[in-house]
This record gives C-alpha cells, sequence and structure tokens, in this order.
C-alpha cells in the first residue's frame, strides 16, 4: 500500500471524518512536498548602463520590492561602465541592508562591472560573473573640476576603504580591490574567481540559481540557507518614469536637448509672434537643464556654445562673407567638447553627436546668410524699383512735363526725352521718386501732338 494509501486507511481506522482527512491530506502535501506548494521565487533587475540616479532609484525600488513580496532573492544582471559615486553608494547600501539574499552577476558575455560596478558586484550576497566579461579599474574620476594631488589621494583612499570594507564583510579577497582602485587594473571573470573576487562563474542565470542552491550565505547578521533550485525569475521593469529620467540623464540626449531649446528661442527671436518655437525651445531647455544637473557641467563650455551661435546669428546681418559662420562652428565644437567636465568617457558627449550637430547648425545658418546674400543682388520685384525693365502704354501724352501710362496693371505718371502720344508702347527706364522715365520702344514713332 502507498504512503497515500495508508494515510487515507489510518484516517478512516480511527474514525477521523472526511473533514479531518482533508485537512491530514493538505499537511501531509506542505510537509512532504513543499516544492510542489511553495515554490521559490527571485526578482531580477536589469543594471545595463550608467549608475545615475534613475538608475540608482529603479534598483533600490526593485530591492524593495523583492522585500516586500517575500522573493526568495534579488538577481541583479550587470553590464555598466560605472557611474556617479552617490548613486553607487545608495545602491551599495541598499544591498548590504537588504533583508534578503542579493546575487549580483556580470552577465551575458561581453558584459563589464567597471569603476562603480565593482563596488555594486562586490556588495552583492554572492558575486558572480559569466565567463568572457570582466571587472576592475575603479580609480575615481573627476567630476566637475581638476583635483589637486591631496585631494585625488584622499578621494582615492576613500574608495579603496569602502571598497575593502565591502569585501571583508563578504568573506572576499581585498587586496586585489586596492589595485583595482589605485591603479585601475581589471581582470577577466576566471582570474576574478582565481584570485577570490566573485564566489563563482555561470553560464546563465538558470545555471547560476542551480549552483547556488544550498549555499549558505550571511544576511542581516543570520545565516541563510538559499534554496534556488528551479526558482521562477520575476523580471521588475523600469517604470516609464525610470526609462524617461534615464534617457534624459544621457549626456548625449541632453546636449541635443539643449541645441533644440536654443533653435526654438533663436526662431522665436527671429519671428516675434510665433509662440510655438519659444514654446518649444523653452520646454527643451528646462529638459536639458534636469540632464545637467545630474552630470558635471562645465559653464566654460556653455558659454563657448553661447558665443558660437551669436557668432553664426551675426552673420546674417554683417556680411563676414563666412568667416563669422566659420568662427562660431569652431567655438560650438569646443564649447561641445568641454561642455561636460570629466574624464570618464561615458560621461561625455560623443564626437559623433557633436560633428552633424554642428554641421546641421552651420548649413543652416550658411544657408540663411546666402539667401540673404542673394536677396542682395536680386532686382526688385515690387514697389517702384520693381517697374525699371517693364513694359507699358501710354494714356495720355508723355513729355517731358509728365503724363500718365499704364504698366504692371497700374496707371503711373511718367516723363519722356520726346513727346509721346497716347497709345504709345514704351519702357520703363528710371525711376525718380514715383515718377517713372518712359522711352518708346524700339518700332514705335513718336507722334507729336
Amino acid at each position: 500500500m502507498g504512503a497515500s494509501g495508508g494515510a487515507t486507511y489510518s484516517c478512516l481506522r480511527w474514525g477521523i471524518g472526511k473533514k479531518g482527512f482533508l485537512l491530514f491530506f493538505c499537511l501531509y502535501f506542505c510537509l512532504f512536498l513543499p516544492g510542489t506548494v511553495w515554490a521559490a521565487r527571485v526578482v531580477v533587475l536589469d543594471f545595463k548602463g550608467v549608475l545615475n540616479p534613475p538608475m540608482a532609484h529603479y534598483l533600490v525600488s526593485g530591492l524593495r520590492k523583492g522585500a516586500s513580496t517575500g522573493a526568495s532573492g534579488v538577481l541583479i544582471l550587470m553590464d555598466t561602465p560605472g557611474g556617479l559615486d552617490p548613486s553607487m553608494r545608495e545602491v551599495v547600501q541598499a544591498i548590504m541592508n537588504s533583508p534578503i539574499p542579493v546575487i549580483t552577476y556580470v552577465y551575458p558575455p561581453g558584459s563589464r562591472a567597471a569603476s562603480a560596478g565593482l563596488f555594486v558586484l562586490e556588495a552583492g550576497h554572492v558575486a558572480a560573473m559569466a565567463p568572457g566579461t570582466n571587472t576592475g579599474a575603479a580609480h575615481p574620476v573627476s567630476m566637475g573640476g581638476r583635483m589637486g594631488k591631496t585631494m585625488e589621494e584622499k578621494v582615492a583612499n576613500d574608495a579603496v576603504a569602502f571598497l575593502q570594507s565591502i569585501a571583508r564583510e563578504r568573506g572576499r579577497n581585498p587586496q586585489w580591490l586596492e589595485e583595482a582602485v589605485l591603479a585601475s587594473s581589471s581582470i577577466p571573470a576566471r582570474e576574478a574567481l582565481k584570485l577570490g573576487v566573485i564566489d563563482l562563474m555561470a553560464s546563465s542565470p538558470s545555471q547560476l540559481l542551480e549552483r547556488l542552491d544550498g549555499r549558505r550565505v550571511k544576511v542581516g547578521g543570520r545565516e541563510v540557507v538559499l534554496k534556488l533550485r528551479g526558482a521562477a525569475m520575476e523580471r521588475v521593469e523600469p517604470t516609464v518614469k525610470d526609462r524617461v529620467l534615464y534617457f534624459l540623464s544621457l549626456p548625449n540626449v541632453a546636449y541635443i536637448l539643449a541645441v533644440l531649446g536654443f533653435y526654438g528661442l533663436i526662431f522665436e527671436l527671429s519671428n516675434p509672434g510665433l509662440i510655438f518655437p519659444g514654446i518649444v525651445g523653452v520646454v527643451f531647455l528646462i529638459l536639458s537643464f534636469y540632464s545637467f544637473h545630474t552630470l558635471p557641467l562645465s559653464y566654460a563650455g556653455v558659454f563657448l556654445l553661447i558665443f558660437g551661435v551669436g557668432l553664426m546669428l551675426l552673420d546674417i546681418k554683417v556680411p563676414s562673407h563666412g568667416l563669422l559662420t566659420l568662427g562660431g562652428a569652431v567655438s560650438f565644437i569646443l564649447g561641445s567638447m568641454m561642455l561636460i567636465d570629466t574624464s570618464a568617457p561615458y560621461m561625455k558627449v560623443s564626437f559623433k553627436v557633436i560633428l552633424p550637430v554642428v554641421a546641421v547648425t552651420a548649413l543652416f545658418i550658411g544657408i540663411i546668410v546666402a539667401a540673404g546674400v542673394r536677396a542682395q543682388f536680386r532686382r526688385p520685384v515690387s514697389g517702384a524699383e520693381g517697374l525699371v525693365g517693364e513694359e507699358g502704354e501710354t494714356r495720355t501724352r508723355v513729355d517731358s512735363r509728365g503724363g500718365r501710362i499704364f504698366v504692371h496693371g497700374e496707371i503711373w505718371r511718367a516723363v519722356s526725352s520726346r513727346p509721346l502720344p497716347p497709345g504709345t508702347r514704351v519702357k520703363v527706364v528710371g525711376v525718380k521718386g514715383l515718377i517713372l522715365e518712359v522711352e518708346p520702344l524700339e518700332g514705335e514713332e513718336a507722334r507729336g501732338s
């Protein structure tokens, strides 16, 4: 007789009713088949890109959600070049104080956990990497202004102490981490495992959870046994707000928004009353201000940008044969390159973005200048001056004392050096005020009165 059959027989033998039997049946499954009833669940967060305030908000919110919903753990998939120190410390603090296990995992192959990413990787209760990934290069970079030698040493030593304290808390090797900060050393996954910088390697998240099953980790001062075999992975996506703010905080996006804002204001100032370009320009500038708020902005770069735009606009009014536009383009390029004051390449505006923006701006201003130059040499087509060369017909006698002609659909007062009778075909050869000078067309004979 099977186990369930024996249980049924025992219940009936001892006189337990149907309700008691059902209760016994439920307890049996809860005690002997826990994997069937209570499936493990892991919250998965995607840490892809620069660590800035919007990314930090997403990661911290995801950690809180995992803890509040009773997840077995949080898995952070990492691929980051680094980020801002305040955002890094916010995320590290949230991981260190998490009431549930946090697994930091550099994945997929080809990814990295560089600079601030190394701190987040080491903060995990379990640190793992996929084959073909790397970590390190954690030397602090200046954000806004150059640091003196003494200040740079202070910042670097502070970063070393912080990273080593994390490593000792997690039971990892702190020696190489000092080299990663002071010498910007970087190592691949296999060497990181060999040096004790990480805990294990795995080719995929499912393999990682499989290998972690039964592992003991220290969470909140107590020892926890991970039960992650076959755990369901619940991916938490960033909210729309997080996505929008992260997009706006990218240096290239901030730069383009600022340029579009300048364009909008230029259109509005050049054509007062259009309103729409002015509104759009102000909105773009406000969005760019938010973006630059999270970036180390250089005021010298901002002034060069404004000066460059001003020179190109001045070329519309001042005939410089394109020299002002050329100078403005050079100033615009220099200002764009200096706009973000940092040595971190992932925080700077890409030169691939700067060149097209400068080219389009210079081309736009150049077209306006060229149109203005052509207008200076174009023959007038309206007003009295536009009548020179037009043909008409005398309506009254026209002589040196005056007369009237019909030209260009209108009656004009005209004079002629020789008398012309009514009906004579004439050509306008000059304008004096509102009086036209005419002469008979070839083949027309002047008829005296």
